[in-house]
């Protein structure tokens, strides 16, 4: 394994020492449109998060008896993070709820009282200026244990939130957002999509927007962020959901009078949505008004002895549940490709 920036493809490496890890859950109901998202088990796609935060956790779930996994029966990528914390373990795991139908057991979990959104192809209802300043009040007093902050995400149909947010802010990226699917279902996310962005027009002011296009989790970790990197360093751990939410932050800012805090901030993601050839993330982030520090790192399934686990080299599912920072945290504490693919296989027989 080893770790590369995104721009340059030359090696480069998360911060050095221990990371807390903070997993952003919510439920937004456009997951909710029939094939829109393979994130977890068909019928109880909203049930995702609430999974991924308690197996991150605890190694197993409580709230069902089986991990989440697509149709196909990958598993969630929350078996790559929980590997590496098995193997060097992260300085505190601690779940935010930001709008789930279950809370998860036997984690520590924060509840913010925000409700899960509406499908966006109907308007989410989103009151954003109370999640926003939501998320910048727990930026400005979270107290950090480790050494950085690693911010991680579970949004089932998060790409296609993350999508209709940047359009409707103005950035130009309607065919750079990534999937859980290797084959994007690009006629349902677009016509969502578009079904969201018609219901804005160009009177509406940011805000306004992200209430009908956007979900709860782009919105308060945008205003945690932009808190929090002021006093260290956050790794935004995932794809191009993350990126759109330096979008928003770099949008937002502006309503705060806020500068972003760039030097404090690491997007660190898999290899699978790095080169994905359906989606652009370089290209996403090239729309900031700063140069981000922005990283992937390399990880195969090829010698896997699980067949399954052969599908995320092939394209699926990808990134999530902070895999990609993940992936990243082991590198910088050198944990070795072999010892990793030992770990998940070791976790998925015991499930």
């Amino acid at each position: 394994m080893k770790t590369l920036n995104i721009f340059t493809d030359k090696p480069d490496s998360l911060p050095s020492g221990r990371a807390d890890f903070l997993l952003a859950a919510c439920v937004t109901r456009t997951c909710e449109i029939e094939g829109i998202t393979q994130a977890g088990i068909p019928g109880m796609i909203s049930l995702t998060p609430t999974l991924d935060a308690e197996f991150i956790t605890n190694e197993k779930v409580f709230s069902l008896g089986e991990i989440a996994e697509t149709p196909n029966g990958v598993p969630t990528p929350a078996i790559l993070t929980r590997a590496v914390h098995n193997l060097v373990p992260f300085g505190r795991i601690e779940i935010l709820n930001l709008g789930l139908d279950v809370t998860p057991k036997s984690s520590t979990c924060h509840d913010f009282g925000i409700p899960p959104s509406g499908s966006i192809s109907e308007g989410a209802g989103i009151d954003v200026r109370d999640v926003f300043s939501k998320g910048m009040a727990y930026g400005k007093s979270y107290e950090l244990k480790g050494n950085y902050l690693i911010l991680a995400e579970s949004t089932p149909s998060g790409t296609t939130t993350a999508a209709a947010t940047a359009l409707a802010l103005g950035y130009d990226c309607r065919d750079d957002f990534s999937s859980s699917f290797k084959d994007v279902p690009k006629s349902i996310k677009d016509e969502t999509v578009t079904k969201a962005l018609s219901l804005i027009n160009s009177d509406m002011t940011s805000i306004e927007k992200l209430s009908i296009v956007s979900d709860n989790m782009l919105i308060f970790c945008a205003g945690f962020l932009l808190e929090a990197s002021r006093r260290f360093h956050v790794v935004l751990a995932g794809g191009t959901q993350m990126a759109a939410c330096l979008l928003v932050a770099d949008k937002l800012r502006e309503d705060v009078f806020m500068r972003v805090k760039d030097k404090n901030i690491t997007l660190a993601t898999t290899q699978w949505v790095a080169k994905d050839k359906n989606s652009d993330i370089a290209h996403i982030l090239s729309q900031l008004s700063f140069t981000p520090h922005a990283v992937y790192t390399t990880f195969s399934f090829k010698n896997t002895t699980i067949p399954i686990l052969h599908k995320y080299d092939e394209g699926e599912a990808k990134e999530g549940v902070g895999a990609g920072a993940a992936l990243g945290y082991g590198v910088a504490n050198n944990i070795t490709q072999d010892n990793l693919l030992e770990q998940i296989e070791y976790i998925l027989y015991k499930v």
